[in-house]
């Protein structure tokens, strides 16, 4: 509103009596942390008076105190930051409450906490992300996926650098050539592979590794182009079409595995038919190829379309993910938040596959949602959206939840539980803020009104010209001829007259 161009009229309604008031406005806390290590829980306490106070904040978890600290306030000091350190001691999601407390008498209680949770883990996944050169997409592949606290990249250069391939539970294997040999022969877990200009395609064709590359001394570019018939694991478009193209040598792909494309190549505006992105299985091994160097601007363009890498990010993160697990494939996957406020919309997607792996469109799935503390049961049934199933859902009361979604007709079925915090943001301000809404009004040369001057406020506007009344008028000639239906109605009627009158002798 700051940046409109045209004048803003706010009209205040409600109570504008000045209360004292003490917030917790902001609370910063990691999504993970590992088991016995502490994580670092930051919150910022406002209070908005004219004398001064003491205050004690405090943190619990589960009922029991583990943090509180004595705050000072004065019409000088209104802000406290507090930084406090936790210790991970039991694994899973860990909620947690953190409340303020005072002798002054506040209106509103309800911004005097807030709660928030914590995702503990007792394992981290090691990655080896082995290259032989040193290239931008190192950088960018590292950032990506340690952007999930649950795992941590370390980079080697093959030929400079000592590694023991025993410490990590996956490998990225950069534009191998054939140094890589002895370390593709020891490794018997899922990888990633990423070729570019610098591949020895003549010796990873000679592996056997269930793909093939014809080249030759020619490179080529090639932009992606989004499959939407992949259905190996879950991976939306992140706007994959207007990424920009990467390179590699110039040459036909052939499979001797299993295989799937999650990105096809565009070369030059036509699509070759060939795979840029794909993941093949045999048995329980997995790979992940992608035919071509120049990652890193990837995740630049989807910084600067969404002004975020948490699209990309997460889409290198689901590769991990399918490679990292060995577990046999679930048919039907949820995806859900751990924690909710109570005015946001609960949205739950399912992605469920028939006994072959491809996706059912033709399943019915049911969400059952319990209350841990009252015991009450609801239902929803999920609406198929392209390649999911998802339920949208909204006004529970807080609390704590399991749920179950059930495959219809099925013994498939898949469990969870969240929980929906005691927050809503309209709570946290008992009346309207009045400078704020004043310095708008200035700003865009406008004026503020208050409940009981909504006429004048309608006068203001009728009476000021540059919001004048605008009218038009369209008028549109014909001549009679065009509108045949009528001329033919008026002949009829004419010659009917004529013929009466001559039949009764009056003309």
């Amino acid at each position: 509103f700051y940046k409109a161009k045209n004048k803003i009229f706010p009209i205040i309604i409600g109570d504008t009596t000045y209360h004292q008031d003490i917030q917790i406005s902001n609370l910063n806390v990691n999504k993970y942390s590992y088991l016995n290590n502490n994580f670092p829980v930051e919150a910022m306490v406002l209070y908005d008076g004219d004398s001064s106070i003491t205050s004690n904040f405090t943190i619990t978890h589960k009922g029991k105190k583990v943090i509180s600290k004595k705050l000072y306030f004065s019409p000088n000091n209104k802000t406290n930051t507090i930084n406090v350190e936790l210790k991970s001691k039991e694994k899973g999601v860990q909620y947690y409450q953190a409340s303020i407390s005072s002798t002054i008498k506040e209106k509103n209680i309800k911004n005097n906490s807030r709660g928030f949770s914590v995702e503990v883990i007792d394992e981290q996944t090691k990655i080896l992300l082995l290259s032989s050169i040193i290239h931008p997409d190192l950088g960018a592949i590292k950032k990506a996926i340690e952007s999930n606290k649950q795992r941590k990249v370390e980079i080697k250069i093959i030929d400079k650098d000592v590694f023991n391939i025993e410490n990590y539970q996956m490998f990225i294997f950069y534009q191998p050539n054939f140094s890589f040999k002895d370390v593709l022969k020891q490794v018997s877990s899922n990888y990633f592979l990423i070729s570019g200009i610098k591949t020895d395609w003549r010796f990873i064709n000679n592996l056997k590794l269930g793909i093939k590359k014809s080249t030759i001394n020619q490179n080529e570019t090639s932009a992606p182009i989004y499959k939407s018939d992949f259905l190996t694991f879950m991976q939306e478009d992140i706007g994959f079409d207007d990424f920009p193209p990467l390179m590699d040598k110039f040459g036909k792909i052939q499979f001797t595995r299993k295989n799937q494309a999650l990105l096809g190549q565009n070369i030059e505006g036509i699509p070759s038919g060939q795979p840029l992105l794909v993941a093949l299985e045999e048995n329980e091994k997995k790979t992940m190829v992608l035919f071509g160097e120049g990652i890193w601007k990837w995740r630049s363009s989807s910084y600067l379309k969404e002004k975020s890498f948490e699209g990309f990010d997460k889409f290198l993160n689901n590769i991990v993910q399918y490679l990292t697990s060995n577990k046999k494939r679930n048919r039907l996957e949820i995806t859900a938040k751990k924690s909710y406020f109570a005015n946001e919309d609960i949205v739950f997607s399912a992605f469920y596959v028939d006994q072959n792996y491809r996706f059912d469109k033709r399943a019915s799935l049911d969400l059952k949602i319990i209350n841990s503390s009252t015991k009450k049961e609801i239902s929803y049934p999920f609406s198929l959206m392209n390649n999911s199933y998802q339920v949208s859902i909204g006004g529970l009361d807080p609390g704590i939840y399991s749920y179950q979604v059930k495959v219809k007709g099925q013994s498939v079925t898949n469990r969870g539980s969240f929980k929906v915090a005691d927050f809503e943001i309209e709570e946290q301000f008992v009346n309207a803020n009045q400078n704020k809404l004043k310095k708008i009004a200035s700003r865009t040369n406008g004026r503020v009104y208050y409940n009981n001057q909504v006429k004048a406020l309608l006068n203001n506007l009728i009476t000021d010209s540059n919001y004048s009344k605008i009218q038009e008028s369209i008028i549109s000639q014909k001549s009679l001829i065009e509108w045949k239906w009528y001329l033919i109605l008026i002949v009829i009627f004419l010659a009917s007259e004529w013929f009466i009158r001559k039949y009764f002798g009056r003309i």
